[in-house]
């Protein structure tokens, strides 16, 4: 999927990425060269048109080497997939051929409509009806790259109840981009609110709906999808490696790290299995409960395999145990939610 010299790149820029908390430009740069950005455009607008398996196995690759790059390109796909599906030909024909070659970035600002919805009286993002089109306003809390993006596809809900998707750009004056958060990992996503102050959306920037729950149109991903499994999985794999790096000084780790490294391979393929619809395949929640737990615990392996020298700020099991903290907040399903807590409070529902 990847070059492994591309990959080997990454993955030594990886922790300098923690310290800085700049935007990756080198690193878009180097996944645009290999064609990563064209992964789910079609072949006539310049992308390589992946399936399904084909675009896990390249996010595994990738979280292997940088999990930050990865959860951004996940990001790019996510309003790429929706601009693939929206039919609006012009909207298409503008954009997507400049982001299949890495000449212009995208993302987007949907959260809201599903697991980071307002929790105040109203929708986050207000769509009004203006002749025929509408007018956007509100608070997006959650956009990865904003500041590196000339289009962000964002959601808004109808005084109705109905909620519509839209494809805005960043040279627009009514879009205020806030200086993105500080985490406890990936601060380089450079991921922070966005403002919209009645941004003018006409019938040519819409890229679903109005419909109820407009984020499963054409859906290929989103919350609770495997693309959040495959970047748990893929980050696990480099932990796993410095796991066994561990086994020259402490050989007695050999049993639990084998049993990881077993558990790690069953999940893999019963992603697969479900990527492929195969019959008997866990659910995509299902995955999503047990990668959490997986890169989670075997992130606490390492570290307690390090001892006191992975206590230390920029340690790879340092990194590690902050980067799994994020995938219980990432586009995670309320029902994953409580079955990692059930799992912490030592309950068999967990399963």
């Amino acid at each position: 999927m990847i070059p492994a010299t591309t990959l080997t790149d990454l993955a030594e820029w990886r922790g300098s990425l923690e310290s800085s908390g700049s935007w990756p430009t080198w690193q878009m740069a180097r996944l645009a060269e290999v064609g990563a950005f064209g992964w789910l455009i079609p072949h006539r607008w310049g992308g390589s048109e992946l399936d399904e398996p084909e675009t896990l196995n390249g996010y595994l690759e990738l979280a292997d080497a940088c999990l930050t790059s990865a959860f951004i390109l996940t990001q790019f796909n996510s309003a790429v997939q929706k601009l693939v599906t929206c039919g609006r030909e012009a909207l298409q024909e503008t954009w997507l051929p400049r982001l299949a070659r890495g000449e212009c970035f995208t993302t987007v600002g949907i959260s809201h409509l599903t697991t980071s919805r307002s929790r105040g009286p109203g929708p986050a993002v207000i769509a009004e009806r203006d002749n025929d089109g509408f007018r956007l306003s509100g608070h997006i809390p959650w956009v990865t790259g904003a500041n590196a993006a000339q289009l962000i596809v964002v959601g808004g809900t109808t005084p109705d109840g109905k909620q519509l998707l839209a494809a805005i750009e960043t040279t627009d004056q009514r879009v205020t981009i806030a200086p993105p958060l500080q985490f406890l990992a990936l601060t380089a996503s450079q991921t922070g609110p966005i403002e919209l102050c009645d941004v003018t959306i006409r019938q040519e920037q819409i890229v679903a709906g109005p419909a109820p729950e407009v984020l499963k149109i054409g859906s290929r991903g989103g919350t609770g999808s495997l693309t959040t499994s495959a970047l748990a999985l893929g980050t696990s794999r480099s932990t796993l490696r410095a796991l066994r790096d561990e086994l020259r000084q402490t050989p007695g780790l050999e049993p639990v790290v084998s049993q990881l490294a077993e558990e790690g391979r069953s999940l893999e393929q019963a992603m697969f299995a479900a990527s492929r619809g195969e019959p008997g395949a866990w659910s995509a929640e299902q995955i999503r409960l047990r990668a959490n737990s997986y890169v989670t615990r075997l992130a606490q392996s390492s570290l307690a395999a390090a001892k006191g020298t992975g206590f230390v700020s920029g340690h790879p099991a340092e990194r590690a145990i902050r980067e799994a903290m994020f995938f219980y907040v990432w586009s995670c399903p309320q029902a994953v939610v409580q079955g990692n807590l059930q799992e912490l409070a030592c309950r068999d529902e967990a399963w």
